[in-house]
Parts: structure tokens; sequence; C-alpha cells
């Protein structure tokens, strides 16, 4: 008998290992199939709708917090508790229609514009030096009408643009010529002038990664990338130090709690929503931290509402939308890379470093783990450039895959036809 019971027992847990094995394969297969836009459920379509379902979801979520954490701010500055909640949903709407437009687009345009489009950049940069409206001592915005404008937004689109161009026209000199390496750093120092005069340290940060990425993508040497990372490191380091509000950013973030009602507040307030967070959080709507406590609670913090009232699940839902994004769009740079659509791919890794990066200070800012940076979260902050942007990017990702598969589709529909031709004449 009781030999009998051990063989049930080893039967049982065989069984459940059996169901657990099933369960993770089933599991692993699914997550591949989403990250593979060429997977069977997708066969029949001409674009990964894998993309448009992750940017339909972060927009909701996007909605709902900007929602849940800018009503009594905006009560008390516009005397209606929707105000921010409106003009997101515009944003929203004006950033589908921009979408629907770009995506006509083909990508041979992007390549054969991103000189002009890096001009227009410039002119945007330099306008918002001239004309542009200044906040909390930052002259970022250019006013159209009842719409904002920050520039800094498409500049870093458009260089992301042209640098993917270049690396197109001039690979070979930027794996073999310092020349060729240097370039590029010429016009990413025009374009971080411009954006430092804002100042927006930020974005200047965001770009210098995503190049330093790019550049070592395409192939470019080791000693370049140490000499580029040395003097990078080294003139950031000095922009902080010569500059009294971004050392006193720095010198706050590592210890907050020595000035919680100065220099600390903001990150103080912000690693309270997420101590009362928890696992699962307050609930919906009911983050304190909302209340005129955390400053910019609805754009550079808005995952720290989202933290306090979702908790670590609901920045974990958070995360893993941002990383099947991101590793989407290097997985699609690798796809054009092999089928040697070099602009494609270097635009594809570019964008999705960039959202990465971008994600990364977001959330490491409002955690602090990083200094705060003024950087907006993808898709959910709130902020209409950046909105239309972002958009812009994923539109972009959809119309590379969309033309690689139907390059597939026309390489199968060749080989069909050459193969029945071939029958036809052995007949």
């Amino acid at each position: 008998m009781k030999g009998a019971s051990i063989d049930l027992d080893n039967t049982e847990k065989t069984a459940r290992f059996s169901i657990l094995s099933d369960i993770t394969a089933n599991i692993s297969s699914n997550v591949m199939k989403v990250f593979n836009s060429e997977s069977t459920p997708q066969q029949g379509m001409v674009f990964d709708r894998s993309f448009v379902v992750i940017a339909l979801l972060m927009y909701m979520i996007g909605l709902i917090m900007v929602a849940s954490s800018s009503m009594l701010v905006a009560e008390r500055l516009f005397n209606n508790p929707f105000h921010f909640v409106i003009r997101h949903s515009i944003y929203i709407v004006l950033s589908l229609g921009i979408a629907a437009v770009a995506l006509q687009i083909p990508m041979s345009w992007w390549q054969k514009n991103s000189s002009y489009l890096l001009i227009f950049g410039i002119v945007l940069l330099v306008a918002v030096l001239l004309v542009g409206r200044s906040v909390n001592g930052s002259t970022r915005w250019i006013a159209l009408g009842p719409i904002t404008l920050q520039a800094a937004e498409p500049a870093k689109l458009f260089f992301f643009c042209y640098l993917a161009a270049y690396l197109v026209r001039r690979r070979d000199q930027v794996m073999e010529d310092w020349r060729g390496f240097a370039k590029p750093l010429v016009v990413f120092a025009v374009l971080a002038v411009l954006i430092l005069r804002q100042p927006d340290l930020g974005t200047i940060i965001v770009m210098f990664v995503t190049t330093f990425g790019l550049l070592f993508l395409a192939g470019a040497k080791l000693w370049q990338f140490v000499s580029l990372a040395s003097v990078g490191l080294l003139l950031l380091t000095l922009l902080a130090i010569f500059e009294p509000y971004r050392w006193r950013r720095i010198t706050s973030f590592l210890d907050p709690w020595q000035d919680p009602f100065g220099s600390g507040y903001q990150l103080t307030q912000s690693l309270m929503a997420y101590g009362r967070g928890e696992v699962f959080g307050q609930g919906l709507g009911n983050s304190i931290q909302k209340l005129e406590y955390l400053p910019e609670a609805h754009t550079d913090f808005v995952m720290a509402v989202l933290a306090e009232e979702f908790g670590f699940f609901g920045v974990t839902v958070i995360l893993l939308l941002s990383m099947t994004l991101v590793c989407k769009a290097l997985v699609l740079g690798k796809k054009a890379l092999v089928k040697e659509k070099f602009f494609e791919a270097f635009f594809a890794y570019a964008i999705g470093i960039w959202m990465c990066f971008q994600a990364a200070v977001n959330i490491g800012a409002s955690a602090g783990i990083v200094p705060t940076k003024g950087l907006t979260m993808p898709l959910i902050s709130y902020g209409g450039s950046s909105m239309i942007i972002m958009t812009l990017a994923v539109v972009i990702l959809i119309r590379i895959d969309h033309e690689l598969r139907m390059q597939s589709i026309q390489a199968t529909s060749s080989k069909r036809k050459t193969k029945k031709l071939g029958g036809d004449n052995e007949n």
C-alpha cells in the first residue's frame, strides 16, 4: 500500500509537471508570436496589428491616468476639471488623423527628404528661441492657435531620420574613417546647442544615447565609441556642474530627504506615491499625491500616480507594454537588415532605442533611480507634441513592417509564377 501511494504521488507530480510544461510552452509560443510579425495569425494581413493594439492600449491607459491625476489642478487653474482630459482627447484624435495620412507615405519618401526634414527641425528650434512661449523658465513651445508645439519633439524624429539615411549613404566611411563617424556628431552638436538654449538637457541626453546606439549598430569601431562616450560624459558633467539648478537636481536625487520641502520636494512626494501603491494600489481615483502635493502629476510624474492607484501590478503592465513595443521595433529593424532594407532597419532601431531610453528615464526619474529630466512617458503622459510625434514613430514602424510584408508577398508571387512557367515549358 505504501509503495502504491508513493507511485500515485509520483504519477500526480509527473502529471502536474507535464501540465506546467505545457502551459509554459503555450505561453512561450504566444510570446514569440507577438514578436514575430510574420506568424500564422497575421499571414493574411499587410501590417502588424499588434503595433496598433499596443498603441491603443497605451492611449486608453494614458487618458484614464491624465483624467485621474489632473482634475483638481484643472479645476483650480481653468475652473473646469476636464480641461486637460478634453485637450488630451483632442491630441489623441489629432494624432490618429496624422497617423492615417503618414501611413500612406512610403519609406523612400522619408529617406529622400531626410535632409529637408532635418533643416525643418533646425528651423523649428531657432523659431522657438525667437518667438517661443516660456513656461517655468524654459522656452520650448511655439503657440499655433489653441495648440502648442514643443519644437524639440519633431527635431528628434527628423534627426533620427537623417541619421538613418546618412548611415545608408556613408556606412563604409563610418566603419573605416573617423571623419565619417564625426559628421553626424557635428549635426548633433548643432541641435544640442539650440536645444540647450531652451534649456532641455533631457532631450539632448535621449538624442545622444540614441545616436550612440545607432552608430554602434552601424558597425563603428570600438575606439570611436570609447572616445564618444568619454567626451559625452565629460560635457554632460560640465553642464551639470556649471548650472546651479542642474546640480541641485543631482544632489537632491542622491538624497531627496535631506531637503524634503525644497530641492527634494517633488521626488519625495513621488516616492510616497510609489510607497502607498504597494502591490495592487489604492484604486483608481484614490491617489492622495495628485491632490496638488505632487507637481506635474499628469505630465512628467504620471507614473507615480499610476503606481499609487494601481501599485506594482499597474507599473508592471506599463513596463510590459513599453517593452513589447520596443522589442518589436528592434526585431523589425533586424528583419529589415536581413532583407537589405538598411534605411528602414536603422530607422526602426533608432525609434526602438529612443522609446526604450525615454520610457526608462521617465519611470526612473519618478522612482528616484535617475535625476528628474522632464521627459514624458511615451503615449501615456499629457503632452500634445510628444503624443503626436510618438504616434508618428509607431506609424513609421507599421509602414516599415507593411513594406517588408509586401516585398515578401511579391517575392513569393514571382517564385510561383516562375515555377508555373517552368512547369508549362516542360509540358
